[in-house]
C-alpha cells in the first residue's frame, strides 16, 4: 500500500492537484471539497487517515481555481468542476466501487455525478449546498448586482470568514446548467446527510431538499446539534467516519 500526491491533467489542460491512498480494495472514497476550499483541510486529513487505517482507497482533488490546482477561480464554475470530477473518475476509478463524499458545494458536485456514474455504492453529503448559486446567491442579489455580473464584472460577496466570494457569470451560469433540486434520482445505495444546527452559511433545509432529490430506501439525515458549516470538529468527523465505515462494510 502506498500514498501518492500528484497532478492530473484534464482535456482542457488544467493541472489538478490530488491526493490519494492506494490499496488492493475495490472500494474508493472520492471526496469533493467546498467552494473556495481545498484538500488541505481537516476533513480530508481525517478521511484519508481513516481510509488508510481500514485499507480503503481514497481520492480527493483541488478543483481548478482552488488550492494547488491551475486556473483562476473567477474563470471557472460548477459545470467545470463537475466535468473535472467526472474525468478523474473515468481515468482513475473506472474499475472501482465509489463512495462519494461531498462537503457543501462539493455535495452538489458529488450528487450531480450520480446522474453520470454507474459504479457508486454510497453517498455522504456534508452541509449540502445544492443549487446554491441560484437560491442562496442569484435570487438574493439586487438588480444592480445582477446587472454588474451580467456585464462580465465580478461581484465581491462577503462571506463568514472575513473575506469574500468573487461571483462572476461563469459561477452563476455553470450552476444553472446543473440545478438538481427539481429533479429526482432513484439510488440503489445508502445516502447519508449531515448538517449542523449552527450552520449560518447554508440552511439545514438544503440537506432535506437534497434528500428529496436523491431517493433511496436507506436514506438518513444526521443533525449535529453543535455543528457549524464546516462540521470539522472531532465529534463531527467521528460520526461521519462511523457512517462511512458502515457503508463500506455493508
Amino acid at each position: 500500500m502506498k500514498n501518492k500526491k500528484n497532478y492530473f491533467y484534464t482535456s482542457k489542460k488544467q493541472s489538478l492537484y490530488y491526493t490519494e491512498v492506494s490499496t488492493k480494495s475495490r472500494i474508493t472514497v472520492f471526496f469533493l471539497h467546498g467552494l473556495m476550499s481545498n484538500i488541505s483541510g481537516k476533513k480530508v486529513k481525517y478521511l484519508k487517515s481513516l481510509c488508510k487505517k481500514n485499507k480503503i482507497n481514497f481520492l480527493a482533488f483541488d478543483y481548478s481555481g482552488h488550492g494547488k490546482s491551475s486556473g483562476v477561480f473567477e474563470h471557472q464554475g460548477i459545470n467545470d468542476w463537475i466535468n473535472e470530477a467526472l474525468e478523474i473518475c473515468k481515468s482513475k476509478l473506472n474499475n472501482k466501487k465509489i463512495i462519494l463524499i461531498g462537503s457543501s458545494c462539493g455535495s452538489w458536485i458529488a450528487a450531480r455525478l450520480i446522474w453520470k456514474i454507474k459504479n457508486i455504492i454510497g453517498f455522504i453529503g456534508i452541509s449540502s449546498a445544492p443549487d446554491f448559486t441560484k437560491y442562496l446567491m442569484w435570487n438574493t442579489f439586487s438588480r444592480k448586482t445582477k446587472n454588474l455580473i451580467k456585464s462580465g464584472k465580478i461581484y465581491k460577496l462577503k462571506n463568514n470568514y472575513e473575506g469574500f466570494y468573487p461571483i462572476g457569470k461563469n459561477l452563476i451560469n455553470g450552476g444553472n446548467k446543473n440545478l438538481i433540486l427539481k429533479k429526482r434520482k432513484i439510488c440503489n445505495f445508502p445516502l447519508r446527510f449531515f448538517h449542523g444546527l449552527k450552520d449560518d452559511i447554508v440552511p439545514i433545509e438544503y440537506s432535506y431538499l437534497l434528500s428529496k432529490s436523491l431517493i433511496a430506501k436507506d436514506s438518513l439525515i444526521f443533525i449535529q446539534n453543535s455543528g457549524d458549516h464546516s462540521l470539522s470538529s472531532k465529534s463531527d468527523l467521528k460520526r461521519i467516519g462511523k457512517e462511512l465505515i458502515r457503508i463500506v462494510q455493508a
